[in-house]
Protein backbone atom coordinates (compact mmCIF):
# COMPACT_ATOMS: atom_id res chain seq x y z
CA UNK A 1 0.00 0.00 0.00
CA UNK A 2 1.11 3.59 -0.53
CA UNK A 3 3.21 4.98 2.28
CA UNK A 4 1.70 7.25 4.93
CA UNK A 5 3.50 10.24 3.49
CA UNK A 6 1.64 9.92 0.20
CA UNK A 7 -1.82 9.12 1.53
CA UNK A 8 -4.53 11.28 0.06
CA UNK A 9 -8.27 11.51 0.57
CA UNK A 10 -9.99 11.00 -2.78
CA UNK A 11 -13.71 10.98 -3.54
CA UNK A 12 -15.16 9.61 -6.76
CA UNK A 13 -18.67 10.98 -7.36
CA UNK A 14 -20.78 9.19 -9.97
CA UNK A 15 -24.28 10.39 -10.85
CA UNK A 16 -26.91 7.64 -10.98
CA UNK A 17 -28.18 6.95 -14.54
CA UNK A 18 -27.49 10.63 -15.22
CA UNK A 19 -29.00 11.28 -18.67
CA UNK A 20 -32.08 9.16 -17.98
CA UNK A 21 -32.51 10.66 -14.50
CA UNK A 22 -32.45 14.19 -15.91
CA UNK A 23 -35.17 13.20 -18.39
CA UNK A 24 -37.29 11.64 -15.64
CA UNK A 25 -36.85 14.71 -13.46
CA UNK A 26 -37.76 17.15 -16.23
CA UNK A 27 -40.72 15.05 -17.38
CA UNK A 28 -42.66 13.66 -14.39
CA UNK A 29 -44.65 11.31 -16.66
CA UNK A 30 -41.43 9.29 -17.17
CA UNK A 31 -40.76 8.72 -13.48
CA UNK A 32 -40.81 5.09 -12.40
CA UNK A 33 -40.88 3.92 -16.03
CA UNK A 34 -38.19 2.23 -18.15
CA UNK A 35 -36.47 4.98 -20.14
CA UNK A 36 -33.69 4.81 -22.72
CA UNK A 37 -31.95 7.95 -23.91
CA UNK A 38 -31.19 7.39 -27.58
CA UNK A 39 -32.85 6.06 -30.72
CA UNK A 40 -35.21 3.11 -30.89
CA UNK A 41 -35.09 2.54 -34.64
CA UNK A 42 -32.91 0.08 -36.53
CA UNK A 43 -29.90 2.42 -36.51
CA UNK A 44 -30.54 3.81 -33.04
CA UNK A 45 -28.24 3.32 -30.07
CA UNK A 46 -28.87 3.60 -26.33
CA UNK A 47 -26.79 6.36 -24.73
CA UNK A 48 -28.15 5.77 -21.21
CA UNK A 49 -30.84 3.73 -19.47
CA UNK A 50 -32.87 4.29 -16.32
CA UNK A 51 -32.65 1.75 -13.51
CA UNK A 52 -36.15 0.56 -14.40
CA UNK A 53 -34.85 -0.31 -17.87
CA UNK A 54 -31.61 -1.84 -16.59
CA UNK A 55 -33.63 -4.50 -14.79
CA UNK A 56 -34.41 -5.87 -18.25
CA UNK A 57 -30.79 -5.80 -19.38
CA UNK A 58 -30.95 -2.49 -21.26
CA UNK A 59 -27.56 -0.75 -21.13
CA UNK A 60 -25.59 1.97 -22.86
CA UNK A 61 -24.21 1.19 -26.35
CA UNK A 62 -26.93 -1.42 -26.93
CA UNK A 63 -28.76 -1.12 -30.23
CA UNK A 64 -32.15 0.52 -29.92
CA UNK A 65 -33.84 -2.40 -31.63
CA UNK A 66 -32.40 -4.94 -29.18
CA UNK A 67 -33.25 -2.70 -26.22
CA UNK A 68 -36.85 -2.48 -27.38
CA UNK A 69 -37.11 -6.25 -27.63
CA UNK A 70 -35.48 -6.74 -24.23
CA UNK A 71 -37.76 -4.36 -22.34
CA UNK A 72 -41.51 -4.26 -23.06
CA UNK A 73 -42.82 -0.72 -22.82
CA UNK A 74 -39.37 0.88 -23.07
CA UNK A 75 -39.67 4.63 -23.68
CA UNK A 76 -37.07 6.19 -25.95
CA UNK A 77 -36.12 9.83 -25.38
CA UNK A 78 -33.98 11.93 -27.69
CA UNK A 79 -30.70 13.03 -26.04
CA UNK A 80 -30.43 16.67 -24.92
CA UNK A 81 -26.71 17.11 -24.37
CA UNK A 82 -26.92 20.84 -23.74
CA UNK A 83 -29.36 20.17 -20.91
CA UNK A 84 -27.08 17.50 -19.42
CA UNK A 85 -24.14 19.90 -19.61
CA UNK A 86 -26.17 22.60 -17.84
CA UNK A 87 -26.99 20.26 -14.95
CA UNK A 88 -23.42 18.96 -14.87
CA UNK A 89 -22.11 22.50 -14.39
CA UNK A 90 -24.49 22.97 -11.45
CA UNK A 91 -23.00 19.86 -9.86
CA UNK A 92 -19.46 21.06 -10.61
CA UNK A 93 -20.19 24.26 -8.69
CA UNK A 94 -21.02 22.16 -5.63
CA UNK A 95 -17.73 20.28 -5.90
CA UNK A 96 -15.80 23.55 -6.03
CA UNK A 97 -17.37 24.64 -2.75
CA UNK A 98 -15.27 21.94 -1.08
CA UNK A 99 -12.04 21.78 -3.11
CA UNK A 100 -10.37 23.24 -6.19
CA UNK A 101 -8.86 19.83 -6.95
CA UNK A 102 -11.69 18.51 -9.14
CA UNK A 103 -11.02 16.27 -12.14
CA UNK A 104 -14.13 15.75 -14.29
CA UNK A 105 -14.12 12.46 -16.20
CA UNK A 106 -17.37 13.13 -18.04
CA UNK A 107 -20.61 15.01 -17.48
CA UNK A 108 -21.67 12.59 -14.77
CA UNK A 109 -18.55 11.71 -12.78
CA UNK A 110 -15.49 13.33 -11.25
CA UNK A 111 -12.64 12.82 -8.81
CA UNK A 112 -12.17 15.20 -5.88
CA UNK A 113 -9.04 15.47 -3.76
CA UNK A 114 -10.20 16.55 -0.28
CA UNK A 115 -6.94 15.90 1.56
CA UNK A 116 -7.48 19.52 2.48
CA UNK A 117 -10.97 21.00 2.09
CA UNK A 118 -12.35 24.50 2.11
CA UNK A 119 -14.90 23.85 4.83
CA UNK A 120 -12.58 22.17 7.31
CA UNK A 121 -14.79 19.10 7.64
CA UNK A 122 -13.21 16.32 9.74
CA UNK A 123 -13.47 13.45 7.27
CA UNK A 124 -13.78 12.61 3.59
CA UNK A 125 -16.75 10.37 4.35
CA UNK A 126 -18.66 13.32 5.81
CA UNK A 127 -17.70 15.48 2.83
CA UNK A 128 -19.00 12.88 0.37
CA UNK A 129 -22.26 12.54 2.28
CA UNK A 130 -22.76 16.30 2.36
CA UNK A 131 -21.93 16.68 -1.34
CA UNK A 132 -24.48 14.02 -2.27
CA UNK A 133 -27.11 15.76 -0.16
CA UNK A 134 -26.29 19.14 -1.73
CA UNK A 135 -26.58 17.63 -5.23
CA UNK A 136 -30.00 16.22 -4.39
CA UNK A 137 -31.23 19.49 -2.91
CA UNK A 138 -30.01 21.55 -5.87
CA UNK A 139 -30.86 19.21 -8.76
CA UNK A 140 -33.25 16.59 -7.45
CA UNK A 141 -30.83 13.90 -8.67
CA UNK A 142 -29.02 11.20 -6.72
CA UNK A 143 -25.32 10.41 -6.78
CA UNK A 144 -23.13 7.60 -5.51
CA UNK A 145 -19.64 8.07 -4.09
CA UNK A 146 -16.50 6.13 -3.28
CA UNK A 147 -13.90 7.35 -0.80
CA UNK A 148 -10.36 6.05 -0.39
CA UNK A 149 -6.65 6.82 -0.59
CA UNK A 150 -6.35 6.99 -4.40
CA UNK A 151 -8.42 7.28 -7.56
CA UNK A 152 -8.36 3.57 -8.40
CA UNK A 153 -9.84 2.54 -5.05
CA UNK A 154 -12.32 5.41 -4.94
CA UNK A 155 -13.62 4.46 -8.38
CA UNK A 156 -14.23 0.85 -7.32
CA UNK A 157 -15.79 1.93 -4.03
CA UNK A 158 -18.36 4.11 -5.80
CA UNK A 159 -19.83 1.04 -7.52
CA UNK A 160 -20.47 -0.91 -4.34
CA UNK A 161 -23.60 0.81 -3.04
CA UNK A 162 -25.11 2.15 -6.27
CA UNK A 163 -27.54 3.77 -6.68
CA UNK A 164 -27.69 6.60 -4.13
CA UNK A 165 -25.09 5.23 -1.73
CA UNK A 166 -21.45 5.51 -0.79
CA UNK A 167 -18.59 3.33 0.39
CA UNK A 168 -15.42 4.28 2.24
CA UNK A 169 -12.24 2.19 2.06
CA UNK A 170 -9.97 3.68 4.76
CA UNK A 171 -6.22 2.98 4.77
CA UNK A 172 -6.45 0.07 7.20
CA UNK A 173 -9.14 -1.63 5.09
CA UNK A 174 -7.38 -1.36 1.71
CA UNK A 175 -5.46 -4.64 1.90
CA UNK A 176 -8.37 -6.80 3.18
CA UNK A 177 -10.65 -5.25 0.56
CA UNK A 178 -8.28 -5.95 -2.33
CA UNK A 179 -7.29 -9.44 -1.18
CA UNK A 180 -10.88 -10.69 -1.03
CA UNK A 181 -12.08 -8.92 -4.20
CA UNK A 182 -12.98 -11.08 -7.19
CA UNK A 183 -10.60 -10.31 -10.02
CA UNK A 184 -13.42 -9.49 -12.44
CA UNK A 185 -14.44 -6.63 -10.13
CA UNK A 186 -11.09 -4.87 -10.40
CA UNK A 187 -11.61 -1.63 -12.30
CA UNK A 188 -10.22 -2.04 -15.82
CA UNK A 189 -10.38 -5.85 -15.86
CA UNK A 190 -12.89 -6.82 -18.53
CA UNK A 191 -14.41 -10.19 -19.25
CA UNK A 192 -11.66 -11.35 -21.62
CA UNK A 193 -8.86 -10.34 -19.23
CA UNK A 194 -10.70 -11.95 -16.32
CA UNK A 195 -10.97 -15.20 -18.28
CA UNK A 196 -7.25 -15.09 -19.07
CA UNK A 197 -6.49 -14.55 -15.39
CA UNK A 198 -8.79 -17.40 -14.40
CA UNK A 199 -6.86 -19.66 -16.78
CA UNK A 200 -3.72 -18.67 -14.88
CA UNK A 201 -5.33 -19.49 -11.54
CA UNK A 202 -5.96 -15.86 -10.60
CA UNK A 203 -9.46 -15.49 -9.14
CA UNK A 204 -9.03 -12.93 -6.35
CA UNK A 205 -6.79 -10.05 -5.40
CA UNK A 206 -4.86 -12.42 -3.12
CA UNK A 207 -4.13 -14.66 -6.11
CA UNK A 208 -3.00 -11.65 -8.14
CA UNK A 209 -0.69 -10.37 -5.40
CA UNK A 210 1.12 -13.71 -5.29
CA UNK A 211 2.27 -13.22 -8.88
CA UNK A 212 5.60 -11.52 -9.53
CA UNK A 213 6.00 -8.44 -11.69
CA UNK A 214 7.87 -10.55 -14.23
CA UNK A 215 5.00 -13.06 -14.46
CA UNK A 216 2.37 -10.38 -14.91
CA UNK A 217 4.27 -8.44 -17.57
CA UNK A 218 5.03 -11.64 -19.47
CA UNK A 219 1.32 -12.48 -19.64
CA UNK A 220 -0.21 -9.00 -19.90
CA UNK A 221 2.53 -6.73 -21.25
CA UNK A 222 2.81 -3.19 -19.89
CA UNK A 223 -0.55 -3.40 -18.13
CA UNK A 224 0.93 -6.17 -15.99
CA UNK A 225 2.85 -3.48 -14.09
CA UNK A 226 -0.44 -1.69 -13.43
CA UNK A 227 -1.98 -4.87 -11.98
CA UNK A 228 1.12 -5.41 -9.84
CA UNK A 229 0.80 -1.91 -8.39
CA UNK A 230 -2.95 -1.56 -7.82
CA UNK A 231 -3.34 -4.89 -6.02
CA UNK A 232 -0.91 -3.43 -3.48
CA UNK A 233 -3.02 -0.29 -3.13
CA UNK A 234 -0.59 1.80 -5.19
CA UNK A 235 -1.98 4.25 -7.74
CA UNK A 236 -0.03 7.54 -7.61
CA UNK A 237 -1.98 9.42 -10.30
CA UNK A 238 -3.02 12.77 -8.77
CA UNK A 239 -6.36 14.49 -9.24
CA UNK A 240 -5.71 16.85 -12.14
CA UNK A 241 -8.03 19.88 -12.36
CA UNK A 242 -8.46 21.98 -15.49
CA UNK A 243 -6.87 19.45 -17.78
CA UNK A 244 -7.04 20.46 -21.42
CA UNK A 245 -7.77 17.32 -23.45
CA UNK A 246 -5.66 16.78 -26.51
CA UNK A 247 -8.21 14.30 -27.82
CA UNK A 248 -11.72 13.03 -27.13
CA UNK A 249 -12.48 9.36 -27.66
CA UNK A 250 -14.65 6.36 -26.89
CA UNK A 251 -14.00 2.64 -27.16
CA UNK A 252 -15.46 -0.79 -26.48
CA UNK A 253 -13.93 -4.05 -25.25
CA UNK A 254 -15.86 -7.08 -26.47
CA UNK A 255 -16.91 -10.06 -24.40
CA UNK A 256 -16.00 -12.22 -27.41
CA UNK A 257 -13.38 -11.38 -30.03
CA UNK A 258 -14.70 -10.24 -33.42
CA UNK A 259 -13.11 -11.10 -36.75
CA UNK A 260 -15.49 -9.46 -39.25
CA UNK A 261 -15.48 -5.83 -40.33
CA UNK A 262 -19.27 -6.02 -40.60
CA UNK A 263 -19.66 -6.74 -36.88
CA UNK A 264 -17.06 -4.10 -36.03
CA UNK A 265 -19.00 -1.50 -38.00
CA UNK A 266 -22.05 -2.15 -35.83
CA UNK A 267 -19.95 -1.41 -32.75
CA UNK A 268 -18.40 1.66 -34.37
CA UNK A 269 -21.87 3.14 -34.87
CA UNK A 270 -22.52 3.04 -31.13
CA UNK A 271 -19.05 4.42 -30.41
CA UNK A 272 -19.52 7.29 -32.89
CA UNK A 273 -22.83 8.20 -31.24
CA UNK A 274 -21.23 8.23 -27.80
CA UNK A 275 -18.31 10.28 -29.10
CA UNK A 276 -20.69 12.83 -30.61
CA UNK A 277 -22.26 13.28 -27.17
CA UNK A 278 -18.88 13.77 -25.51
CA UNK A 279 -17.86 16.33 -28.13
CA UNK A 280 -21.11 18.27 -27.74
CA UNK A 281 -20.72 18.25 -23.96
CA UNK A 282 -17.25 19.76 -24.29
CA UNK A 283 -18.18 22.00 -27.23
CA UNK A 284 -15.36 20.45 -29.21
CA UNK A 285 -14.73 19.14 -32.72
CA UNK A 286 -11.62 17.71 -34.30
CA UNK A 287 -9.86 17.28 -37.61
CA UNK A 288 -7.87 14.10 -36.96
CA UNK A 289 -9.75 10.81 -36.63
CA UNK A 290 -7.88 7.84 -35.15
CA UNK A 291 -9.17 4.29 -35.20
CA UNK A 292 -7.79 2.16 -32.36
CA UNK A 293 -7.74 -1.62 -32.79
CA UNK A 294 -6.54 -4.05 -30.15
CA UNK A 295 -6.19 -7.63 -31.35
CA UNK A 296 -6.80 -10.84 -29.41
CA UNK A 297 -3.08 -11.14 -28.63
CA UNK A 298 -3.13 -7.57 -27.20
CA UNK A 299 -1.24 -6.04 -30.13
CA UNK A 300 -2.37 -2.46 -30.62
CA UNK A 301 -2.81 -0.81 -34.01
CA UNK A 302 -3.90 2.74 -34.79
CA UNK A 303 -4.95 4.20 -38.12
CA UNK A 304 -5.36 7.96 -38.50
CA UNK A 305 -6.43 10.54 -41.05
CA UNK A 306 -6.48 14.33 -40.77
CA UNK A 307 -9.33 16.10 -42.55
CA UNK A 308 -9.35 19.69 -43.84
CA UNK A 309 -12.48 20.42 -41.78
CA UNK A 310 -13.66 19.84 -38.21
CA UNK A 311 -15.87 16.85 -37.42
CA UNK A 312 -18.33 16.48 -34.55
CA UNK A 313 -21.41 14.62 -35.83
CA UNK A 314 -21.79 10.86 -35.43
CA UNK A 315 -22.43 10.37 -39.16
CA UNK A 316 -19.20 12.08 -40.24
CA UNK A 317 -17.19 10.37 -37.50
CA UNK A 318 -18.58 6.97 -38.47
CA UNK A 319 -17.84 7.55 -42.16
CA UNK A 320 -14.23 8.50 -41.34
CA UNK A 321 -13.85 5.47 -39.05
CA UNK A 322 -15.34 3.20 -41.72
CA UNK A 323 -12.74 4.37 -44.21
CA UNK A 324 -9.94 3.65 -41.72
CA UNK A 325 -11.37 0.23 -40.87
CA UNK A 326 -11.26 -0.87 -44.50
CA UNK A 327 -7.88 0.76 -45.11
CA UNK A 328 -6.21 -2.62 -44.74
CA UNK A 329 -7.25 -6.16 -43.74
CA UNK A 330 -7.48 -7.09 -40.08
CA UNK A 331 -4.42 -8.90 -38.76
CA UNK A 332 -6.32 -11.06 -36.29
CA UNK A 333 -9.58 -11.18 -34.33
CA UNK A 334 -10.31 -7.98 -32.42
CA UNK A 335 -10.96 -7.59 -28.68
CA UNK A 336 -11.27 -3.77 -28.54
CA UNK A 337 -12.04 -0.99 -30.98
CA UNK A 338 -12.25 2.75 -30.45
CA UNK A 339 -12.41 6.14 -32.14
CA UNK A 340 -10.64 9.30 -31.04
CA UNK A 341 -10.69 12.85 -32.38
CA UNK A 342 -7.64 15.05 -31.95
CA UNK A 343 -6.37 18.29 -33.47
CA UNK A 344 -9.26 19.87 -31.58
CA UNK A 345 -10.75 23.34 -31.98
CA UNK A 346 -9.29 24.57 -28.72
CA UNK A 347 -6.30 26.57 -27.67
CA UNK A 348 -3.86 25.20 -25.13
CA UNK A 349 -4.78 26.48 -21.68
CA UNK A 350 -2.71 26.68 -18.57
CA UNK A 351 -3.23 23.91 -16.10
CA UNK A 352 -5.11 24.71 -12.94
CA UNK A 353 -3.52 25.35 -9.58
CA UNK A 354 -2.22 22.32 -7.81
CA UNK A 355 -1.76 20.06 -10.82
CA UNK A 356 1.16 17.72 -10.37
CA UNK A 357 1.40 18.35 -6.64
CA UNK A 358 -0.76 17.30 -3.75
CA UNK A 359 -0.82 18.91 -0.34
CA UNK A 360 -0.92 16.30 2.39
CA UNK A 361 -2.78 16.69 5.66
CA UNK A 362 -3.20 13.60 7.82
CA UNK A 363 -4.80 15.12 10.89
CA UNK A 364 -8.30 13.84 10.19
CA UNK A 365 -9.68 10.42 9.36
CA UNK A 366 -11.74 8.98 6.57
Amino acid sequence: MESAGTLRKIIHVDMDAFFASVEQRDNPSLRGKPVAVGGGDKRGVVAAASYEARKYGVRSAMSGALAGRSCPGLIFVKPRFERYREVSLQIREIFLEYTDLVEPLSLDEAYLDVTENKKGLPSATLIAREIRQRIFEKTGLTASAGISINKFLAKMASEIHKPNGQKTIPPEAVEPFLMSLEIRKFHGVGRVTAEKMHALGIFTGADLKRRSLEELTSHFGKVGNHYFQVVRGIHPSPVQPSRVPKSVGAERTFSENLSSEVFLLERLQAIATELEGRLKARKRSGKTVTLKIKYSDFRLQTRSKTHPYYLASADLILEAARELLYQEPLQDSVRLIGIALSNLNTEKEKTGPGEGSVSVQLSFGF
